[in-house]
């Protein structure tokens, strides 16, 4: 794995995992800013393999690195009643600190996401709640109508108005100005961009989080929006693979089956996941979505080892964190129990198991595959370990300085970054 590491004109280091020696099409310059974000700290040399954090964790806390819950509530020290049900205690800082989770993800029907202040009073107290190993905090901020942090950031056009602009540009800097505002809020990683190709116009789940229908164009504007959030110092998840672009199911209710045949991929859903591992993405989140070209199976693509460790990692040379989609939805609970959904996302190729249902039934099915040994300490490691290799990148494991709740308020809807919604919603009229 290559290491390319920038210092970008705002003082704000980036370092980023390369996945493939495929140059990007879409090289295009650093666009110029007037915000200015915390930086993290100078790097620092790459662990050696006798100071490797991954060598110090228990079988507990590597499991612990595998799983992203939602928590509830909107201070990391208060008791919230849910957590209590969920997970036996009653602050998310005690969740956090009782099953050493690897992350989390903000939601604001949790209590999560209630002003730019509290969201970033709220994760700077998750991340010291963290112990030996920093945590992932993620949010679905894809702008448009996914937007979980509507009214607090700037308001930045989804996909396919960016995808109507035509304009590379504008496609990068939607995601610099998203990222540098996550980044100010202590957000590090963003389940976006969409790299799905929407062919089907009565597509219920993708429409408009699509950049468009045009293989080509999504695959450019993709791996623009990739290098906006290496700008804007967030780690970027491309969403969903092997392609959720050709459906009329909803996979949060249903699973669906797509019946591309392998040339009909090739042409129609892989460009863009292609040219997001060319510009070196950070995560490639799965697909509850069953096809059978890839996989006949007919387990979904987040089960599927084919898929996930074929295709994906074999084929594609993506070597960076695999995310499930959400685990709550019954595009994959269709086939499988709770916890057995989680073993076998694992042993597919995922790296962390987003949201699942039954927080205490999927860990203890993980923690008790491993103590088998149907889940080998080698595959847990891998996944341990690109974790950790994501946390090192954004400098997650020094002490960065983040910015202090009255710095982020300040620091969201610049005059700058209003002005690129208002230049990007222009260009698409």
């Amino acid at each position: 794995m290559s290491l390319h590491r920038a210092l970008l004109g705002a003082g704000l280091l980036v370092v980023v995992a390369g996945c493939s020696t495929t140059p990007p099409r879409t090289a295009l310059p650093s666009s110029p800013t007037t915000t200015v974000v915390a930086p993290p700290p100078p790097p620092s040399p790459s662990p050696s393999p006798t100071d490797d954090p991954a060598a110090e964790l228990t079988v507990e806390e590597k499991v612990g690195q595998l799983l992203m819950p939602v928590l509830y509530g909107s201070s990391a020290r208060a008791a919230h009643q849910e957590n209590l049900a969920r997970y036996g205690v009653g602050s998310p800082a005690e969740v956090i600190r009782k099953y050493h989770l690897g992350g989390v993800i903000l939601f604001p029907g949790t209590g999560n996401i209630q002003s730019a202040r509290q969201v970033a009073t709220f994760t700077a107290g998750l991340r010291s709640a963290a112990g030996k190993v920093p945590l992932l905090i993620g949010v679905d901020q894809e702008n448009g109508i996914v937007s979980r942090l509507k009214g607090i950031v700037t308001e930045i056009p989804g996909a396919s108005v960016i995808g109507q602009t035509g304009d590379l540009r504008n496609a990068r800097d939607a995601a610099r100005v998203t990222a540098e505002e996550l980044n100010a809020l202590g957000i590090s990683l963003d389940f976006a961009p969409v790299a799905d190709v929407n062919v089907n116009p009565n597509n219920p789940v993708i429409g408009p989080r699509a950049y468009g229908n045009d293989p080509e164009k999504v695959a450019d504007m993709v791996g623009a929006a990739v290098q906006g959030f290496r700008d804007g110092g967030v780690a970027a998840t491309v969403k969903h693979f092997p392609g959720h672009g050709d459906t009329n199911v909803d996979s949060h209710t249903s699973l669906p089956v797509i019946d591309h045949t392998r040339e009909e991929w090739e042409k129609l859903d892989a460009p863009p996941f292609k040219e997001a591992i060319a510009n070196e993405v950070d995560a490639v989140m799965s697909a509850h979505i069953v096809m059978p070209a890839l996989d006949p199976s007919g387990d979904p693509a987040t089960l599927s080892k084919k898929i996930l460790t074929g295709v994906l990692r074999g084929e594609l040379g993506f070597d960076g964190v695999v995310f499930t989609d959400a685990l709550n939805m019954d595009g994959v609970r269709k086939k499988y129990g709770d916890g057995e959904v989680a073993v076998r996302a694992i042993l597919a190729g995922a790296d962390i198991l987003l949201m699942p249902p039954d927080f205490g039934v999927a860990r203890d099915a993980v923690l008790a595959a491993v103590e088998s040994g149907r889940i080998s300490a080698t595959r847990l490691n891998q996944s341990v370990e690109r974790i950790l290799h994501l946390k090192r990148e954004f400098r997650l494991d020094s002490p960065r300085t983040f910015p202090t709740p009255a710095e982020a308020v300040k620091l969201m809807k610049t005059s700058e970054h209003r002005a690129v919604a208002r230049r990007i919603s222009t260009a698409a009229k």
